[in-house]
């Protein structure tokens, strides 16, 4: 097996979740802090490395549907721009069971656990693996205890309601404060290295 770090990214709300009462696309407690310094150079952080990107359906389609737009738009900030032209261009491993075509150049679609994959992905190739901001693939990861790196963008705010990303009967893990960063709206930059 090789070494690939496996990491995952998110933001989230004080009260943990990655998004608002208003189902699955309420995403207001996160992106005004989306677009500061503190989170732009954290995103330049987040994909250091990795040359492989997993993503559940849901959230590839979201991406597919912005940052390919990003990377062409040379008005865009130069780190948002670098970060879509990456995405664009890496390989994408898509989780689905609906899907029957990639919905993106360099892209495929799996329909197996994100455990397995991961482990099959972690045995071949070179280089990180991100998981990212696709909260059920960082759950079932977390709970197979595959994650190496977690890059967390916490936002000064409390949603109330929503679907938070460490729900009960994860398994117990340590982790590491490998980074941490304030923003100016007082959003916290962190990086946590998962203690084996």
């Amino acid at each position: 097996m090789t070494d690939r770090l496996v990491s995952a990214n998110i933001g989230l709300t004080l009260d943990g979740r990655y998004n608002g009462p208003g189902g699955p696309t309420d995403a207001q407690a996160i992106v005004r802090y989306a677009t500061t310094d503190v989170a732009r150079d954290h995103l330049t952080r987040i994909w250091d490395g990795a040359t492989t990107v997993l993503l559940g359906r849901v959230n590839a389609e979201g991406l597919l549907s912005f940052w390919p737009t990003v990377a062409a738009d040379h008005n865009a900030d130069p780190r948002d721009r670098a970060y879509a032209k990456w995405l664009v261009d890496t390989e994408k491993v898509v989780l689905s069971t609906t899907l029957t075509e990639a919905p993106w150049e360099r892209s495929r679609v799996v329909n197996a656990p994100a455990a397995d994959i991961v482990t099959a992905l972690k045995a071949t190739g070179a280089g990180g693996i991100l998981v990212n901001s696709s909260p059920s693939v960082i759950k079932d990861l977390l709970a197979a205890d595959l994650i190496d790196r977690l890059h967390l963008l916490i936002c000064p705010e409390i949603a109330g309601d929503g679907q938070r990303l460490f729900e009960d009967g994860l398994p117990g893990s340590q982790w590491a404060l490998a980074r941490h960063e304030v923003g100016e709206l007082g959003e916290l930059a962190l990086t946590y290295d998962r203690v084996r």
